[in-house]
Formats: C-alpha cells, sequence, structure tokens
C-alpha cells in the first residue's frame, strides 16, 4: 500500500510539473469549460475528431496538483481511441473514484494511480473535473460544467 501511494504521489508531481497536452487546438472540433467553484479549479478541454477516433485532446486551466495531473494524464489515455472506448474508460474511471464497490483496476492502465485520491474525498472532485469537463466536449454539451 505504501508503494501505491509513493507512486501516485510521484506521478501526481511529474504530471503537475510537466503536463502532457497543455494548451488549445485551434480549429477544435468541440470545447467545454469546467469549474470547481469550491476550491476554484478551472479547465477548458479541447477536441478533435475524425472518424469517430479522438484525434487530438488538449486542455487548458488553473487547477490544484491532482486537478492538472488527472487532466494531463487523461489526454494520454484517450487519444487515439474511438468515442465509444473514450465514453467507456470515462464511466470506468468515475464509477472506481466514486463507488465503494470494488474495480477491476487493470483496464485503467495507468490511470490506476489516481485511485490514491479516494482517500482524501474532498479532492475527488479535483480528480474527475477534467473527464466531465471532457465527457461534456465529447457530447457537444452547452453551457459550464461544474462539479457541483
Amino acid at each position: 500500500m505504501n508503494n501505491l501511494r509513493e507512486l501516485y504521489q510521484q506521478v501526481i508531481l511529474d504530471h503537475n510539473k510537466s503536463p502532457r497536452n497543455y494548451g488549445k487546438i485551434n480549429n477544435a472540433d468541440s470545447f467545454a469549460h469546467g469549474s470547481n467553484p469550491l476550491c476554484g479549479d478551472t479547465i477548458d478541454v479541447y477536441l478533435k475528431i475524425k472518424n469517430g477516433i479522438i484525434e487530438d485532446l488538449m486542455f487548458e486551466g488553473e487547477g490544484c496538483a491532482i486537478c492538472t495531473s488527472s487532466a494531463s494524464m487523461m489526454t494520454e489515455a484517450l487519444k487515439g481511441k474511438t468515442e465509444k472506448e473514450a465514453e467507456d474508460l470515462f464511466t470506468l474511471f468515475h464509477s472506481v473514484l466514486t463507488e465503494d464497490e470494488e474495480k477491476d483496476l487493470k483496464s485503467l492502465g495507468k490511470l490506476a494511480v489516481l485511485t490514491g485520491v479516494k482517500d482524501y474525498p474532498v479532492r475527488v472532485k479535483c480528480a474527475t473535473l477534467a473527464w466531465h469537463t471532457f465527457h461534456a466536449a465529447l457530447k457537444r454539451l452547452d453551457g459550464q460544467i461544474s462539479t457541483e
């Protein structure tokens, strides 16, 4: 358990210090803005989809280390996936972090390290904000996405 907690901390620090896919996609197919009013995290997610496959996915925003790291890891995990695969991964990730039921974490791959956030329930919204914002962009939902 200590090894997982240590890995969790290392991954959070690495992705926060050097977030992957940070920036804006010009001519994005879809965009969504999300915020967590309790802690002040905000995030913009940009999507480029071609033939039902996520060709590019980037984010911008201001957030805590958990929010930024989760967004960074999300972009890496979802690029190249079909819309259905991305939807399935969103559903699995969200359920793993928000439900008490035991899940098979192998399907999450590297994202499994983020399950360490469950030790800090108030921070789950930080880890899921980028995912909810991505989901809104994928579904082309209008309005601001909020964790509240």
